[in-house]
């Protein structure tokens, strides 16, 4: 699959997709407490998605994945499948990620919430992954290289004693869910894809604690970390512009 260009046109509609997903993401952090479970945050954000946006959720259906959002709590790296069963407790950090079309095109993101107060390592890992994602970011422009950018994601991880998750990663995102380039969050400097104006991608940085292996549960799709150690992620999906960025999924509530 060749990377696929997009005209500015194209990139407002992404932009329209990318401002419900991260319409969602801010409307459901209220409902991010204790005693709720994962699935009640699943029916709240499809219901917005369809009913509300009339959009619908890229998940639903992708590849057999069965709910509207991926919701990944603790030790759960992505992909965790919202269920009735899984209650959330006090203490416990949750990756909520979105991804929504609208008119054929897709907007991608995701953020971290604590459930009541975090505690201090639990916070810590959350900060520094943003930092990770936000310096990812912050580096995209034409001429830069993918594998500068997973370089200076990797090394603000290692700095911090924390792993990068190797196995999943970004990806070029338009008219298809996932499209090249692949988005490598490590890497050596120099080396990787070449940006150009009207790239559309999303950095998306795993981060663990502990080691950076990965395990697949039973299911199919809820990756965990092997060691069972805490794993934080953020994700905005963005175009390149002239001379840098556009992040297409940043909320006036959550500006970047």
């Amino acid at each position: 699959m060749a990377i696929v260009i997009k005209t500015p046109e194209q990139i407002e509609k992404m932009r329209a997709a990318g401002k419900n997903a991260a319409e969602v993401l801010d409307l459901i952090g209220e409902y991010v407490k204790p005693g709720v479970s994962t699935l009640e945050l699943d029916d709240i954000c499809h219901r917005h998605i369809v009913e509300v946006q009339q959009c619908i959720p890229a998940p639903l259906n992708y590849r057999g994945f069965p709910k509207s959002i991926c919701t990944s709590v603790n030790q759960v790296i992505c992909h965790g499948i919202p269920d009735e069963k899984k209650i959330l407790k006090a203490g416990d950090i949750v990756n909520i990620d979105v991804t929504v079309i609208k008119d054929g095109w897709h907007g991608d993101t995701s953020r971290m919430y604590y459930v009541g107060e975090p505690k201090p390592r639990a916070k810590r890992l959350v900060d520094v992954t943003y930092d990770a994602m936000k310096t990812g970011i912050q580096m995209v422009k034409p001429g830069v290289r993918l594998g500068d950018i997973g370089a200076a994601i990797q090394a603000l991880a290692y700095k911090n004693r924390y792993s990068v998750v190797y196995e999943y990663c970004g990806h070029g995102i338009g008219q298809t869910f996932h499209e090249d380039p692949q988005v490598l969050h490590y890497g050596r400097v120099g080396t990787g894809v070449i940006l150009e104006e009207g790239m559309t991608f999303t950095i998306e940085p795993m981060i663990n604690i502990g080691k950076r292996h990965s395990k697949l549960l039973a299911d199919g799709w809820t990756v965990v970390t092997k060691d069972r150690s805490l794993s934080a992620q953020f994700e905005h999906t963005l175009a390149v512009t002239k001379d840098g960025f556009d992040v297409l999924t940043e909320s006036p509530n959550f500006p970047l």
